[in-house]
């Protein structure tokens, strides 16, 4: 039998030991990134990232986002959320992300190579998240301080890790983002074929099937009716909740009348959503992750 160095563990303990952290408790990720508005602000993160050609190229060949949006979306969120509030499991899931998108390459829309884990792709689908946090909160939650900026973006890179960036894919400082980001948005994003279906209202969408029998019913029949309201809703935040600069590369228009809608809808949402208990204001894993990290502090 071979015996193990202690000085040099190897297995499962020395990867736990080795993990990335995942953003503290407490921190400004904890605050945000579990309330329930953050739904309202993924559409636009996602329409961001498929405006890039070669994740364009990768969603339309190999994602089920078509077929089965909602189980994708389900499956999408339950990571997000476990990138931040996983604890010891964080970083499995980075892992588990990573091994998802090993096979994913082809050509992208520009006749170029692209493999879905080179960094220059990789890094863009997770730079997305920081300018809509950031944007969308100020209509959704509060305008962040400086320093509160510079602690997101700090744990945005954390989150970063856990995916398996290296620091030298991402930018490292707020300002060196902003430069990163001006680069993409003028050098790289453009109006793909699948950032435009993401803003689309008369595209085909299957119908959940969700619930009990009697919900999954109610649905069949009204399904008409609520698909074209949820694809206008989709459609409203995702440009609405998109920094303009972003919105622009991509070719989305916005006008005054949209904006003062967007305003409106987004003052009742950040005054009503406070109101709820926690257990209804958080989606599940970040509800017992914060109830479980109050209890261990007590």
């Amino acid at each position: 039998m071979t015996k193990t160095d202690p000085a040099h563990p190897t297995g499962p303990a020395a990867t736990r030991r080795t993990d990335p952290e995942p953003p503290p408790p407490g921190g400004v990720l904890w605050t945000i990134a579990g309330d329930v508005r953050a739904l309202l602000m993924l559409p636009a993160a996602f329409t961001m990232q498929v405006a890039h050609p070669a994740i364009a190229a990768g969603v339309d060949e190999y994602s089920v986002f078509r077929t089965d949006p909602w189980g994708r979306g389900e499956r999408s969120l339950r990571s997000v959320q476990l990138w931040v509030y996983g604890g010891e499991d964080a970083a499995e899931e980075g892992r588990r992300v990573r091994r998802l998108h090993k096979d994913i390459q082809g050509t992208d829309t520009r006749g170029r190579r692209y493999h879905s884990l080179d960094p220059a792709c990789y890094a863009w689908v997770h730079a997305t998240g920081f300018p809509v946090y950031l944007y969308a909160g100020r209509y959704l939650l509060r305008r962040f301080t400086p320093a509160q900026e510079q602690q997101l973006y700090r744990e945005w890179l954390q989150v970063g890790r856990i995916l398996g960036l290296h620091d030298r894919d991402m930018p490292q400082t707020i300002e060196e983002y902003w430069t990163y980001w001006a680069r993409m948005l003028a050098e790289e994003i453009e109006p793909t074929a699948v950032a435009r279906e993401l803003v689309a209202t008369d595209v085909p969408l299957p119908r959940p099937e969700v619930g009990p029998l009697p919900v999954r019913l109610l649905l069949r029949l009204t399904w008409p009716a609520l698909r074209a309201a949820f694809l206008r809703l989709r459609a409203f935040v995702t440009a609405g909740y998109m920094p303009p600069e972003a919105r622009a590369a991509i070719g989305l228009e916005w006008s005054p009348a949209q904006e003062r809608r967007l305003r409106r809808f987004s003052t009742a949402v950040r005054l009503l959503v406070p109101l709820l208990p926690e257990r209804l204001r958080y989606l599940p894993i970040a509800y017992r992750a914060r109830a479980a990290w109050r209890a261990g502090r007590r």
